[in-house]
């Protein structure tokens, strides 16, 4: 992750502050339509390596669904995690 220049975070902290109605985005390009939004295009998170002990049946079965089975495991994983954190 790239940290910002504190010009940068001036400009940041200048805009937040601002009404939307008085920031100028005349230089933005207007957007045709909004068809076919695909989520995650540009963000991706950052991916770390671990070593993970999973019981072999759980592990087989994730392998026979097809696919990535990492991904899976994460995405399951993921989900998880934000019921729990709704659930607060």
């Amino acid at each position: 992750m790239s940290k910002l220049t504190k010009k940068q975070r001036s400009e940041i902290e200048k805009l937040a502050s601002m009404a939307d109605r008085e920031i100028d985005t005349s230089e933005i390009p207007e957007m045709a339509e909004w068809n076919n939004p695909v989520i995650g295009k540009y963000y991706r998170p950052v991916k770390k390596q671990v070593s993970l002990r999973l019981d072999a049946d759980m592990l087989e079965w994730f392998k026979v669904q097809g696919g990535k089975y990492q991904t899976h495991i994460n995405q399951v994983l993921r989900r998880y995690m934000e019921v729990k954190q709704t659930s607060k």
